[in-house]
């Protein structure tokens, strides 16, 4: 599919679409620092066969994403929060002329989700699929921190973050990382993946300054205000959000489902899709 640029408020939203424009819309919400590419194009077709109009986009300053004119900032200083970006997602649904939209987001992106879940967009959220995430709103469980390789890769930064070679070498280690260590990592196609991903960016360096971003305003509402059905998948490896992240989420969204996967690590992983395509097609099947 062709991709399709959206312009609201001075910002430039990279979008692709997979699928029949009238069947039931679903939105993929990726993490911070990454681009629409970390939702296979293979991920996107299996859903869309399966009757949805999938919608992935590249957040601002990644991929093809950007901020043009007065509202643009330099590297450090996004000039955006993480409210903002799940504002963009709101931009992408009208852009597209979307109503409302099957959510499925993905790390910091289920948090996006969450936050148009519990604001002023809850109407544009028809379910949530929360993927590797945790909650966007403090709560009153201990939940454990990521783990020890996590906590020191993160202190981390490529050798020259201006050398696509040193950025690539990084972000596949950090793959690596985040997938957990429990499965085969299949090294060739993350750097596939990578390089793709800084060859097709407006400016790959750009993506850091989602290293520096804030929320933005808290939200008051708990999770348990939150209407939308809810589906949560989590991995059992996640190094990132540890699996009870995953189950406090569907013990404080009402009627949340979870489905545990066993040894996989963060992300969306194609060893999974198996499960967890026909289990987001059956959470967004029309009633």
């Amino acid at each position: 599919m062709a991709e399709h640029t959206v312009e609201v408020d001075g910002i430039e939203l990279c979008t692709e679409s997979f699928g029949d424009p009238g069947d039931p819309p679903i939105l993929l919400i990726m993490g911070l620092g990454a681009s629409m590419l970390w939702w296979e194009e293979d991920f996107c077709r299996l859903l869309a066969d399966g009757g949805r109009r999938v919608i992935r986009y590249d957040h601002r300053d990644t991929g093809r994403s950007a901020t043009r004119g007065p509202g643009r900032h330099g590297p450090g200083r996004p000039g955006y929060t993480g409210a903002d970006l799940a504002e963009d997602a709101v931009r992408v649904l009208d852009g597209l002329r979307i109503p409302a939209a099957h959510l499925v987001g993905v790390s910091a992106g289920g948090a996006l989700a969450q936050r148009l879940a519990l604001g002023d967009a809850a109407a544009r959220v028809r379910s949530l699929v929360l993927i590797s995430t945790s909650a966007a709103v403090p709560g009153d469980r201990d939940l454990p921190a990521p783990t020890e390789e996590f906590l020191r890769f993160a202190a981390t930064v490529p050798a020259d973050p201006a050398d696509a070679g040193s950025v690539t070498d990084h972000q596949v280690a950090y793959a690596r990382m985040l997938a957990g260590g429990r499965r085969p990592f299949d090294e060739a196609a993350a750097r596939r993946l990578v390089r793709r991903d800084i060859e097709r960016a407006i400016d790959f360096t750009a993506a850091r300054n989602h290293d520096v971003l804030t929320d933005g305003p808290p939200l008051s509402a708990p999770l348990s205000s939150i209407t939308a059905p809810t589906l949560v998948i989590h991995g059992s490896a996640d190094p990132m959000f540890p699996p009870a992240h995953g189950e406090a989420l569907a013990e404080q969204i009402p009627g949340a489902r979870l489905l545990v996967l066993a040894d996989a690590g963060h992300g969306v992983e194609r060893a999974d899709w198996a499960v967890t395509v026909p289990a987001i097609l059956r959470h967004t099947a029309p009633d």
